[in-house]
């Protein structure tokens, strides 16, 4: 395995990236790009990225992380994850021309990277699969039920809480306002239950389930259990309707660590996502 570092143009800005290369790297006809989510930078949280990247390596798959524009070391102004769509083809023309023997790439992303993802594949032909872990799909009803669902549910059995509520250390007033506020969103009328056209302007759930219908490619969703943002996306996904009929394709793989926090920060999540995503690739 070989690594150099790459620098390439993008509306008048360098953006720079790591190309992680197998041995025989010419015979590769897949390649996968790691798209980044912010605020972060190409090396991701607990270096998974890089160890991602070298894992790929070294079973033959080529492998390239960058930083997008206003992230890292890249220049120009920090982008959002829904405008990043330019920054995601340069860097896949720069990944093709760099391993002729190319013809395809698997989008991966983590939270509002996988998002980015998500939303640009279906624009261009040489995105053959995407890997989504804890895709970002946030309102503020859909935040406030998983939190509802989820957190207190969890917190009601943790012996951390009754031991400051005996200690008197507990804010019982501050703590029934956030359950009251959480309640009010989660049950207001809303248009974010993503089974709309996922037109301009649609909220985000909906622009996602659109561009994921989009796109015609294989998918593999990696979920951490112990996530609100994992958990947001499972609740709106295990909904009667589109978004349960759309998953439920077999052109959709989905695995989940159940202890697992958001950035999968222990070596053990982070060698299980590699593990998931090396053998998904080898699949098909």
């Amino acid at each position: 395995m070989t690594e150099r570092a790459l620098a390439f143009a993008c509306r008048g800005a360098w953006l720079y990236g790591i190309l992680s290369l197998p041995q025989a790297a010419t015979a590769a006809r897949r390649g996968v790009l790691i798209v980044v989510g912010g605020p972060q930078y190409r090396a991701g949280s607990h270096r998974q990225f890089t160890l991602l990247a070298r894992d790929l390596a070294a079973a033959g798959i080529p492998a390239m992380r960058f930083d997008y524009r206003g992230m890292g070391d890249s220049e120009g102004d920090l982008q959002t994850f829904d405008n990043v769509d330019e920054d995601l083809r340069a860097a896949i023309d720069r990944f093709m021309s760099e391993v002729p023997g190319m013809t395809e790439v698997v989008l991966w992303g983590l939270c509002d990277g996988a998002s980015a993802a998500a939303l640009y594949a279906p624009q261009d032909a040489r995105v053959a699969g995407l890997v989504l872990l804890n895709p970002w799909v946030r309102t503020e009803e859909g935040a406030a039920r998983a939190t509802i669902k989820h957190y207190y549910k969890d917190r009601l059995f943790d012996p951390r809480l009754w031991n400051k509520i005996k200690k008197g250390e507990f804010d019982v007033k501050a703590s029934v306002s956030s359950l009251w506020d959480n309640v009010g969103k989660a049950f207001s009328p809303n248009r974010g239950a993503g089974d709309g056209d996922g037109g301009e302007g649609a909220p985000l759930p909906e622009r996602m389930h659109g561009a994921l219908t989009g796109f015609h490619g294989r998918v593999l969703v990696v979920l951490s259990g112990a996530d609100l943002t994992a958990q947001e996306f499972a609740d709106l996904s295990s909904r009667p309707g589109a978004w349960q009929k759309l998953l439920g394709a077999p052109r959709f793989t989905r695995q989940q660590i159940d202890k697992a926090d958001h950035t999968f920060s222990r070596r053990p999540w982070q060698d299980q996502v590699s593990n998931w995503t090396r053998d998904w690739l080898r699949s098909w």
